[in-house]
């Protein structure tokens, strides 16, 4: 029997979605680079994610409001994440609590028609931002910021966090990161979304599934490890040499290197280095740039490894003002889209998702009688 270990290489269903075609990712046949460089709005793609087409002057500005009714969240959500604010949880684990939680209060929740499907869609894509933001400041002692409805999702989304409108250059390139982040095949993360839809369960917790799985420093949780060790080389008495040596001597995972599917080049790595460059020249933190480019340099030239999505998005978030631990929740803001759109399709497959698995533990094994007149609570 064939073990394929991770289901590497095994196609398990079929999407319209997102492809990844000789080292070209594809969001519904539109190449990811040429939506960066004629500058498409997350929204726009967004609504590629769940309709396969872009949208018609009208049908975005209907869409648009859609979003908009629905980014708004509740004094309950709010009073919920202050609660966990006093806790020592990892912002992960706030993001997951706190979106169960809207499915908890949704009256529609359970619904599972086409209809309610996408209006749980609309409530899931325009909150988190706003979760994510309010958790932000209600952490520091600050109190949330209402949405506003003049923005765009990315210029929104910071203005909730700091309070003050971010300059043209900060909103592009948070823009540019959401597109990047916002699908990609069936990595984990949406696999497990799929899974959990396979069982004809409700969005909500499909979502809270698939941002479990996000957390995993082997998925998304990488972007917050790779700062953590620039920092670390940055404070440290080792060079960059010295220091990968080291740890690759001691069989640590670099984190942000290496892909399962891209052997030569992640397609999304070089649009996030040159965000990398442009914001650190841009804000006087060059050092983080030339830190990564040494980084990247070294572990090609003597392992082989090429960088990753996660790599370059954690120096373009640090430079936007974002704290390293909330990096993968905005990883999440990002992905939730692609998810929602995987949501459905698998819901409309109506199939349900159940591997094998090959047994390899012991065989014929006899069972032996306990001897039950002896006393539970130990020998007499």
């Amino acid at each position: 029997m064939e073990i394929h270990k991770g289901l590497e290489g095994v196609i398990v269903s079929e999407t319209k979605i997102s492809s990844i075609v000789e080292n070209q990712l594809l969001f519904a046949g539109y190449n990811i680079d040429e939506l960066v460089e004629k500058n498409v709005s997350f929204e726009e793609v967004v609504y590629l994610l769940w309709h396969l087409k872009m949208p018609t002057e009208l049908e975005f500005s209907i869409f648009i409001q859609e979003l908009q009714a629905n980014m708004a969240i509740s004094d309950t959500i709010i009073t919920c994440l202050k609660i966990q604010t006093r806790q020592n949880l990892h912002p992960m684990s706030v993001l997951r609590s706190t979106v169960s939680l809207l499915g908890v209060f949704d009256p529609k929740a359970e619904e599972i028609n086409p209809e309610a499907v996408y209006e749980q869609s609309l409530s899931l894509q325009a909150k988190i931002p706003t979760i994510i933001a309010a958790y932000s400041r209600l952490r520091v002692g600050l109190d949330p910021i209402a949405p506003r409805y003049d923005l765009s999702f990315a210029a929104n989304f910071m203005y909730m966090l700091t309070g003050e409108e971010a300059d043209e250059q900060a909103v592009s390139a948070m823009n540019e990161a959401l597109v990047l982040h916002a699908d990609h095949d069936l990595n984990a993360s949406t696999f497990t979304a799929r899974v959990c839809a396979s069982t004809s369960s409700d969005s909500y917790s499909c979502i809270t599934a698939a941002i479990g799985s996000l957390k995993g420093p082997l998925h998304g949780g990488a972007n917050e490890r790779v700062f953590d060790m620039l920092l670390e080389i940055e404070a440290g008495n080792l060079s960059v040499e010295e220091y990968l040596d080291q740890k690759l001597s001691r069989k640590e995972k670099v984190m942000g290197f290496g892909h399962r599917v891209y052997k030569t080049e992640d397609p999304r790595k070089k649009h996030l280095k040159k965000l990398a460059k442009e914001l650190t020249m841009a804000n006087g933190k060059e050092q983080w740039y030339f830190l990564s480019c040494q980084v990247e340099e070294y572990l090609k030239e003597t392992k082989g490894l090429i960088p990753n999505v996660d790599f370059y998005s954690a120096t373009v978030y640090h430079c936007l003002g974002i704290d390293s631990d909330l990096f993968t929740l905005l990883f999440a803001m990002s992905r939730v889209s692609g998810w929602l759109g995987h949501i459905y399709e698998q819901k409309v497959e109506d199939c349900l998702i159940r591997p094998r698995s090959h047994y390899v533990g012991p065989q014929n094994q006899v069972y032996t009688p306990l001897n039950k007149e002896v006393s539970i609570g130990g020998a007499e």
